[in-house]
């Protein structure tokens, strides 16, 4: 017996001694492959000397001799047992459908798993392997980045041996046990630090991580970069190269449907790591004949801390996204654009302004020729009150101030019941179908308490910030406040929606998560009763818990079913806002987190070029008509950017340049910028409107005419806050409320601001001051004596400007050096501003 044990010591001391290994070593990186009977594996990773992981280096490869199918037979069930897809909701079916297909649920195809069966070592930083078989031939250089530390550049080359369908998987380098999960990105679909126990909440809804090796489309991947940061605080990410993924716009169509790459957070074995697919199985870039070649190359990302930093090297050091910014120029202004819609709003044919008759009231709004339960074409609605009163007042038009304003309150006084029972005090609907007389929501007979908060509260506080003085707004206010305080659970939530006529719940498969607090803070801001901000608070703490911190969202658009979409970054704003009425810092980090999950929702690939290409029989250049930059309506699987793309409604560039402010984070003003800036291929030329869906490209308002309100607003916004974030917050407008639904933009000029000491009223003066240069920028302010003109250069790089401002002026002054300026062509560096004060 000894000496049997003395034989298999001395052994397996020789298997060892002998064992062959190859390693990258770099300074931060050290990867160590161990030839084994089974191939060569990862026996050590390591990222700035800790190890990462469970070391794994298994490859795999799915073939299939046939196209797979395009129904997998398999059946889903929502949280409360009921079937799925709910099939009221048609905009979701098909795209349920693709997103369960075998490939789509990466059950389809035969998984060829290997290691590697040859290493050489090139050099200390370089390792190349083979492998081969009856299917395929396959070779694999793994590079350490000589720029990123924290980088490894793979690159894959297969060989098909026989005919068939192919998908070449990124290797799996680690695996990272569930147990050891800290936070799970899937940009443009999840976020989560748990898995969902759930598959419609996890998979459909981005509440939790998918227990499947599903496989994400590029279509709504917003940045191609699935993240896992592990409970030692590293994060770990595998990024296809730019242009692994297909080209919403190729040459002079549409082709944002195609499926050419799929990212998924699992591997084909369902083990946690991050993975890329290439060519995506069935698709027709994987059917292959003997001697095809398919070559692809990515990288695996490490850095420690959190998984945005990890975002951001992506999007930036690999996408190019803030190097793209310098392909962006205006051919018109937003100040420009303003100004335009001030017309079009103004004209009662082109903003499809209707006056009815509601029970002997005389009301007024836009009409909606979009999807409305119950419409026939009479539908009517009106978006935001606050740009409403705001243009109104800004601009003393006359018009909107006796023959818009007066019948849009009206409009909003019907929306809110006032009878006594269970719904009193709520908004009854959206929109007004005139043929019926009734108010309705977009997709049911139901009554949501978000709604309440939204078309009640946001909209009647923002009329009182312009009419502190109406006594009949505070009472309806109270109303709504008082209601919202009866339906507010013990636990600090709200219910998803009330059925009009049963009163029971509705959407009980969902939670609430949605900023319905806010429109308790509103009446707390306005009407000071202590028990409102209490029951805020309490229903942000439920909202902190169950949402921000498990990453876990609903959205607000009732004809995508509540997909996530941008009530994420009103929620942002509305946290933020709590910080400001309590200064208690919780509400502040909440909403730095929520903000930056709201990040994952602006699209950032793919990189933007000078490619020329066709819109309509127009030349554009990729650039004009790019994706990067700009957000969702609702992403995900069943949202609408899986057939429209992102959205021009940029509501939440103001609250990103707030939150650059506030926490330096480039990656914030870079994206408010990208998605204001050089949109004209998007702008109607008649109306300076513009289009809503990225895939209507230049249709101006379309069936939307209230959009234009939204645009004035987020512009607004965006623009008061850069002037902010420039001066160093030496110009400061008071803001009001967010807008109902869209985002976080907040309303303006219902008091007067600060422009360095100077006290000044917000003005929009079209004709005051000329500008040559649609890169400037121009905000007005005015007091009894003195107006004040803010120059904004749009661009990262010098530019120079006539500016010519037209009234009687007896001297003009430069208030940041307080120089009088004798020339007005200006030279203002890049995203510089330029203070004028005129006496």
């Amino acid at each position: 017996m000894k000496k049997i044990n003395l034989f298999m010591i001395c052994l397996l001391y020789s298997v060892a001694v002998n064992a062959q290994t190859v390693t990258l070593t770099g300074k931060q990186l050290r990867i160590v492959w161990q030839q084994t009977s089974g191939g060569w594996k990862v026996k050590d990773f390591r990222y700035a000397n800790q190890p990462v992981a469970i070391p794994s280096g298994e490859y795999t490869i799915l073939y299939s001799a046939d196209k797979p199918a395009d129904t997998s037979g398999i059946h889903f069930q929502r949280a409360n047992g009921l079937p799925w897809p709910d099939t009221n909701y048609h905009y979701q079916i098909n795209a349920w459908k693709q997103a369960t297909t075998p490939v789509a649920l990466n059950t389809a195809g035969q998984a060829i798993h290997f290691y590697p069966s040859q290493a050489k070592q090139v050099s200390p930083t370089e390792v190349v392997f083979t492998w081969a078989s009856d299917q395929a031939t396959l070779t694999a250089t793994w590079t350490l980045d000589p720029q990123y530390e924290g980088d490894i550049r793979v690159a894959l080359h297969v060989e098909c041996k026989k005919p068939g369908y192919y998908s070449v998987c990124s290797p799996s380098a680690v695996t990272i046990d569930k147990q050891d999960l800290a936070w799970a990105v899937m940009p443009g679909y999840f976020q989560g630090n748990e898995f969902g126990k759930n598959m419609v909440l996890s998979y459909a809804y981005g509440q939790g991580i998918p227990e499947m090796p599903v496989l994400y489309r590029e279509r709504c991947a917003s940045s191609f970069c699935p993240i896992i940061t592990t409970k030692e605080n590293i994060s770990v990410a595998v990024i296809p190269d730019p242009g692994s993924g297909r080209d919403p716009w190729e040459s002079d169509h549409n082709t944002h449907q195609l499926w050419q790459l799929a990212l998924s957070h699992l591997n084909r074995r369902a083990a946690l790591s991050p993975t890329m697919y290439y060519p995506v199985l069935g698709e027709p870039g994987s059917l292959k004949q003997q001697g095809d070649k398919i070559n692809y190359s990515y990288r695996y990302s490490l850095q420690k801390g959190e998984w945005h930093h990890l975002l951001t090297h992506a999007v930036n050091d690999v996408y190019e996204f803030k190097k793209a910014l310098s392909l962006r120029k205006n051919k018109q202004s937003l100040t420009s654009r303003v100004e335009q819609m001030h017309h079009y709003l103004r004209d009662r044919k082109t903003s499809l302004w209707n006056i009815k008759d509601f029970h002997g009231l005389t009301i007024g709004g836009q009409s909606y020729l979009g999807g409305v339960v119950g419409s026939k074409g009479d539908a009517i609605k009106n978006a935001d009150y606050g740009a409403m009163w705001m243009l109104a007042n800004t601009s003393g038009d006359q018009f909107l101030k006796d023959s818009v304003l007066p019948y849009a309150l009206n409009f909003k006084l019907a929306q809110q019941q006032t009878n006594p029972g269970f719904f009193q005090g709520a908004a009854t609907g959206q929109y007004y179908l005139s043929a019926s007389q009734v108010f309705t929501e977009e997709w049911g007979d139901f009554v949501e308490p978000v709604s309440l908060t939204y078309y009640v509260m946001l909209d009647l506080g923002n009329i009182i910030l312009f009419e502190p003085g109406n006594d009949t707004l505070k009472n309806r206010l109270a109303l709504g406040a008082d209601l919202l305080l009866k339906w507010q659970k013990p636990d600090g939530s709200w219910e998803v929606a009330y059925d009009r006529h049963t009163l029971q719940p509705l959407f009980t498969d969902l939670k609430d998560l949605r900023p319905t607090f806010y429109g308790l803070m509103v009446a707390y801001r306005i009407l000071h009763k202590e028990a409102y901000l209490k029951a805020a608070r309490k229903g942000a703490d439920w909202f902190i818990e169950n949402a921000v911190n498990k990453g876990h969202f609903i959205g607000v658009c009732g004809d995508a079913r509540y997909a996530p979409d941008f009530a994420t970054a009103q929620s942002a704003q509305a946290l933020s806002d709590l910080y400001d009425l309590t200064g208690d810092k919780k509400y502040q980090e909440a909403a730095i987190r929520t903000a930056r999950m709201y990040l994952t929702a602006v699209y950032t690939q793919p990189l933007p070029s000078s490619k020329i290409k066709t819109v309509k029989g127009v030349p554009r250049e990729d650039w004009q008509i790019s994706q990067a930059g700009l957000s969702f309506e609702h992403g995900g699987i069943i949202g609408s950017a899986n057939g429209a793309g992102p959205i021009m409604l940029c509501s939440h560039a103001g609250m990103f340049v707030r939150m650059f402010q506030l926490t330096g984070d480039s990656l914030f003003i870079e994206m408010a910028r990208a998605a204001a800036i050089g949109r004209d291929a998007f702008v109607d030329s008649a109306t300076s409107v513009a289009t809503y869906y990225w895939n209507a490209m230049n249709k101006g308002a379309g069936p939307y005419p209230h959009h234009a309100w939204w645009q004035v607003g987020w512009i607004t916004d965006y623009l008061l806050s850069e002037a902010q974030l420039r001066s160093g917050n030496q110009i400061v407008f008071p803001r009001g409320f967010v807008t109902p639904k869209v985002g976080p933009h907040e309303s303006y000029g219902f008091a007067a601001g600060k422009i360095y000491g100077e006290e000044a009223k917000l003005v929009l003066q079209e004709g005051l001051v000329e500008c040559d240069n649609p890169n400037v920028e121009y905000i007005v302010g005015k007091n009894a004596q003195k107006t004040f003109v803010v120059l904004l250069n749009d661009l990262g790089e010098k530019v120079t400007a006539k500016i010519k401002v037209n009234t009687s002026a007896a001297q003009i002054t430069d208030m940041q050096t307080g120089k009088k300026i004798h020339d007005l062509n200006m030279v203002m560096p890049g995203y510089g501003i330029k203070v004028l004060m005129i006496q």
